[in-house]
């Protein structure tokens, strides 16, 4: 497979090179990113405008994450480091995955956000998001972050509508050498489920300057570990048999956070001695169904060729193995997952042209919930499960049994014979249906995909128009072409078109950048235009504008204004797939025509049918008269089809020097106002053609069809916020760092049954103290987050995630003659467990070593 996808991957490279170069034959190039100076003031960005400028002078909001930052860093990696960013938060699904939130509604897979690599985009295809950390650069390759917190559409185009993170390599000319780096951990330390277990990433750099001319650098990572556990044992349908008096360990229809198998799907409404009573099947916990260990390989491979100086061009190929727990809708054990990128760089200091292939491939790879559903099905039907459960709740109840008793029995001998975890036969069931391609009675995810992109940039001004430099102008133009490629599977994809044939879903789009200098370069305003083309939508533009003041050398204010665009990701367009009992649909009219038409709201449906067991088993109603009673709460689904959603983001900001070198300041306030904002909604069709039974179709789960359907909100959603950096240095060497941000959502949710996941905390907090030479050779840093709790709403699980208290400390020891650093760090310190959102994992202390080894080339 992996010959095969190289195969693949050249074939289009060659293929579309040709006609890229076609298009441009002469300087096809992209700027080079100049070296990171020592002090603040001087830090090259380029991400902010995608021209080369002074961090101080960027026009909107940029975080930078420097290489000494990096070293000094407690966290694991410099992509947990991330997370110490003002106004950025990482949500864990698992050790090995990490996602990224800025600004608010996020989820587990951040389609909002961007993810690049030396500007090279890495998402997975069929996600529509990067998978974390999988095919970034290692810690021993890593230059500099550079972050933008907010929209970004404008010079970066779809999904940049929340943030933008540049992930920037070191340039092989620039460092050569062979460096190694191991680090040793250990976690789950008093753990209730699991004994301590540990950790190793063993990874390496090598990089050579054959002459002038040539180059190459290869890097691998190998990480082996246990993954945090999802254990979480809270009801989420605490309600459902209330009227009955079962709440607590009593509710036959508990729905445990991080159990599967009993989901609304898997749950009826019995009748048992004339009352109604809410009954879910017993389900597995997620640590019974699936395997925590973690086998992450990573590793990429460029040569780079000098035609002059300035003048460069390099192919690279990057590749990716995966082993570990991830999380959508549902969540889902990786096994064999790989990703692979093959990629082209032309660049000079004035144009550059760039052009990868992206491939993705699922391997053995399972849904945890599907898999505990169906090893359930596998050994009794729902209707057998069911009717066995009410026939002995019967007889019991004639033997005069408590309701408790006659329940608990009831269940007992339903679930008789059922196959118990950590058996032989329970292991060839996993095998067996995670095998199977379709969620109804498998669990397989069999998915493969393609990115294809090409993009293209010129700054006009700097060579072709000199006389508009001269007179303090900047004009800058860029395009973009980028392309899906889905084969169908019968399961997560079908091609609704052509049955048989790969999907395809394309977007094309250009911007043009026109900046001014005013008043000795005090002012510079810059104006952005772009138009974006989706294959299903209309030409749609968005516009930006930005103003740098800049009072002195060390005192500039930002005034920023753009409206951004976003079309639906390949998900949201085209997924067409049965989870629990669900079937998620996308928002395109070729995929959920007809649904949209002729449903009705869940939210409304579950409110009306637990107010008919209410007069049912209070106030001693029939059930058709309390059916009748009811059938008003029903209420018909008028949402429609997808369009694309759009945000219009005013943002100002401040940053400088205000009191002389020593503290540098940095502060921004936004307001969003978004429109068309996608989401999803969940809708019941019924199933009967007798419209004058439809509320009795409503009342009986077997005869209506559920969906989750991707829309827009017809609510204008609006949020706010803001935040401070500071960063103050003192007596040897000594720094203080902090941030604080502030995230509000000004509209909720209207409870009728869409749903916003805002998922942010209003306030998070970072403090820390270093300082990199205590003595000679020892360094150390000292860190504190505090996040506020939150709302977590999202298709699995909803509710409060509490507020995070977290400290992390590292020492650092240096050998500078042998090259050799020693770290022994800590996260979570205090080992105060928590979790990052509703249905993750429980995160606990981390501690490591990590010995890195740096022999560069004279």
């Amino acid at each position: 497979m992996f010959k095969n996808l190289l195969f693949h991957a050249n074939r289009y490279i060659l293929k579309y090179i040709t006609i890229c170069v076609l298009l441009f034959p002469s300087q096809i190039f992209a700027q080079t990113i100049d070296s990171v100076k020592s002090k603040m003031l001087d830090e090259i960005v380029v991400s902010a405008s995608r021209i080369k400028e002074k961090y101080l002078k960027s026009p909107t909001s940029i975080e930078l994450l420097t290489l000494k930052q990096i070293q000094q860093s407690p966290t694991l990696s410099y992509f947990d480091a991330i997370e110490n960013m003002r106004g950025i938060q990482l949500i864990t699904p698992s050790l090995g995955f990490r996602v990224y939130n800025a600004r608010g509604f996020t989820n587990t897979t951040n389609v909002r956000f961007v993810q690049l690599v030396d500007g090279i985009d890495n998402q997975a295809p069929h996600i529509g998001s990067p998978v974390a950390s999988a095919m970034t650069p290692n810690d021993l390759d890593i230059h500099q972050v550079e972050m933008i917190p907010g929209v970004a559409s404008a010079l970066y185009g779809m999904n940049s509508l929340n943030g933008l993170v540049n992930l920037i390599t070191i340039n092989p000319f620039e460092s050569e050498g062979l460096s190694i780096q191991q680090k040793t951990g250990i976690n789950h330390i008093n753990n209730e489920h699991i004994s301590p277990k540990l950790f190793t990433e063993t990874s390496l750099r090598f990089a050579k300057k054959l002459n002038e001319k040539w180059a190459f650098k290869t890097n691998f990572t190998y990480q082996k570990g246990y993954d945090w556990m999802a254990s979480s044992t809270l009801d989420l349908n605490p309600t459902a048999n209330t009227s009955v008096g079962l709440i607590g360990k009593d509710n036959v229809g508990a729905d445990y956070v991080n159990s599967y198998g009993n989901e609304s799907s898997n749950r009826r409404t019995l009748t048992l001695n004339g009352k109604k009573y809410v009954v879910a099947r017993t389900g597995y916990f997620e640590e019974e169904v699936t395997d925590y260990s973690i086998n992450n390989i990573k590793g990429d491979f460029s040569v780079n060729y000098r035609l002059k100086p300035n003048h460069e061009i390099s192919y690279i190929f990057k590749y990716a193995q995966l082993d570990n727990v991830y999380q959508r809708t549902n969540r889902f054990r990786l096994d064999n997952y790989r990703l692979s990128q093959n990629a082209v760089v032309y660049q000079n200091l004035n144009t550059q042209l760039k052009l990868y292939l992206t491939a993705e491939n699922t391997g053995k790879s399972y849904n945890i919930r599907s898999m505990a559903e169906n090893i359930d099905r596998n050994f009794k039907s729902d209707n057998v499960w069911f009717t066995d459960f009410t026939n002995k709740y019967n007889n019991q109840n004639k033997q005069g049994k408590t309701i408790i008793d006659a329940l608990n029995s009831a269940r007992n001998f339903a679930d008789k014979g059922r196959p118990q975890p950590n058996t032989q036969q329970f292991n060839d069931l996993i095998t067996k249906l995670g095998d199977i391609n379709n969620w109804d009675n498998g669990a397989a995810l069999r998915v493969k995909s393609y990115l294809l992109h090409t993009e293209g940039l010129i700054d006009l001004s700097h060579k072709f128009l000199p006389d508009l430099q001269k007179n303090g102008f900047g004009l800058l133009a860029g395009f973009d072409y980028r392309n899906y490629f889905v084969i169908p599977d019968g399961n997560y994809f079908i091609n609704p078109k052509e049955t048989g044939k790969n999907l395809t879903y394309w977007k094309t789009g250009g911007f043009v950048q026109l900046s001014k200098k005013f008043l000795d370069e005090k002012i510079k305003v810059i104006f952005t235009l772009r138009g974006d083309k989706n294959q299903y939508f209309n030409l749609r533009f968005n516009p930006r504008g930005s103003m740098v003041y800049s009072l002195n050398d060390n005192n500039h204010f930002r005034l920023n204004y753009q409206n951004g665009y976003r079309f639906p990701s390949l998900f949201e367009a085209f997924s067409n797939i049965n989870s629990g009992g669900v079937k998620r649909v996308g928002g395109l009219p070729i995929m959920s025509q007809g649904i949209f038409e002729n449903s009705y709201l869940r939210k409304t449906i579950d409110d009306f049918t637990a107010a008919v067991n209410q007069d049912i088993n209070i106030n001693k109603l029939s059930q058709n008269e309390a059916i009748l009673k009811n059938k008003n709460i029903l209420r018909k689904n008028d949402y429609t089809y997808l369009q694309p959603e759009y945000v219009n983001s005013f943002e100002i900001g401040y940053k400088g020097y205000p009191i002389g070198k020593r503290l540098f300041v940095d502060a921004d306030f936004y307001y969003n106002v978004y429109r068309n904002f996608m989401a999803q909604i969940e809708a019941n069709v019924p199933t009967g053609t007798n419209t004058d039974s439809l509320a009795f179709y409503m009342y009986d789960r077997n005869k209506q069809a559920r969906y989750r359907l991707w829309t827009n909100s017809k609510t204008i959603v609006r949020n706010f916020g803001g935040g401070v950096s500071l960063a103050y240095n003192f007596y040897k060497n000594f720094t203080i760092i902090s941030n604080t941000s502030f995230a509000k959502l000004k509209n909720v949710a209207n409870n009728d049954g869409f749903e916003e996941a805002f998922n942010t905390p209003r306030w998070i907090i970072n403090v820390g103290i270093n300082n990199s030479t205590f003595t000679k050779n020892i360094g150390f840093s000292v860190n504190y987050k505090y996040q506020e709790s939150f709302l977590w709403q999202s298709a699995l699980a909803t509710g409060i995630v509490p507020k995070i208290h977290n400290f992390d400390a590292q020492l650092t020891y240096n050998l500078r003659k042998q090259g050799i650093q020693i770290k022994l760090a800590g996260t979570n310190m205090l080992n105060r467990q928590y979790v990052s959102f509703v249905a993750g994992p429980t995160i606990g202390a981390f501690y490591y070593s990590t010995i890195t080894f740096n022999n560069p080339f004279k």
